[in-house]
């Protein structure tokens, strides 16, 4: 199949292309692999709109361009609430390629950035489109060509409420056996507004609702955290594949939650 890609400036016309059809081009790390496999689609979308790489940090909130890497993420000082994240996808050349963006839309096992994001309540802004949305309706509807994503505002999360564990049997830059983050803010000692997500065990990025309730007005100790892992894996459906089964993935989530807990709770 013969494969055109098209350069536009905007960003605006990149999703003009992509709504007639075209695929967009961010880092490369996953169409490039299938333009040499010979299975790209058949049109292809690249822009250079600069607004692609912006950070913007607020008091509260930061931005990031859809076409920040992984090792940009990781060299800003003011983002180091997702350095561990992001030291964790792939080795040096997918980080210094692949782009927040792009994690979003990367295939089961891949995607452990979205992942934290979603963990964290980001939002997506999209290209052509007013306002933001958020990444819990886009990562749900990911497979239906939602438009192209401009950037991610996210909240800043404070000291100690937010932990991010990644399981994998090849060290440091395995695919996931699963993947698991939690924002865990705190009133008056109580956990209000519990957030868990997981990669690695639905088709993409999840949230982790039994345990979100197990841990939602409680003070996170030995007691939550215990209720929390038993329930880790209710209502998830992770798929087998070659990295584990299903039956694995169920039987291992309540440990890496307990894990990562008992990590937040030692601050």
């Amino acid at each position: 199949m013969t494969t055109t890609v098209q350069t536009v400036a905007t960003l605006t016309e990149a999703a003009r292309a992509m709504a007639q059809g075209a695929t967009f081009l961010g880092g490369g790390t996953i169409i490039m692999r299938d333009i040499n496999a010979g299975v790209a689609a058949a049109q292809i979308v690249r822009t250079t709109d600069p607004a692609l790489n912006d950070i913007r940090i607020s008091s509260d909130k930061v931005t990031i361009g859809a076409g920040v890497t992984m090792s940009q993420i990781i060299a800003h000082p003011e983002l180091a609430f997702l350095h561990k994240v992001a030291r964790l996808i792939g080795g040096p050349q997918v980080r210094n390629m692949g782009t927040v963006g792009g994690n979003l839309f990367a295939p089961h096992p891949y995607g452990d950035f979205a992942v934290a994001l979603l963990a964290l309540g980001a939002q997506a802004v999209m290209a052509g489109q007013n306002g933001s949305r958020p990444l819990d309706d886009l990562l749900r509807d990911r497979s239906r060509s939602p438009g192209l994503v401009a950037a991610i505002e996210c909240p800043r999360p404070r000291a100690g409420t937010f932990g991010f564990f990644k399981f994998s049997r090849i060290k440091p830059k395995g695919v996931s056996v699963l993947s698991v983050a939690a924002l865990l803010p705190r009133e008056g000692g109580r956990i209000r507004g519990a957030r868990v997500a997981w990669g690695a065990m639905a088709a993409g990025p999840v949230r982790g609702a039994s345990a979100e309730r197990a841990l939602e007005g409680q003070s996170l100790n030995a007691d939550t955290i215990a209720r929390a892992a038993q329930l880790a894996a209710e209502g998830l459906a992770p798929p087998t594949d070659a990295i584990a089964t299903d039956w694995y993935r169920r039987e291992v989530a309540g440990v890496y939650l307990k894990r990562l807990l008992e990590q937040m709770e030692r601050g």
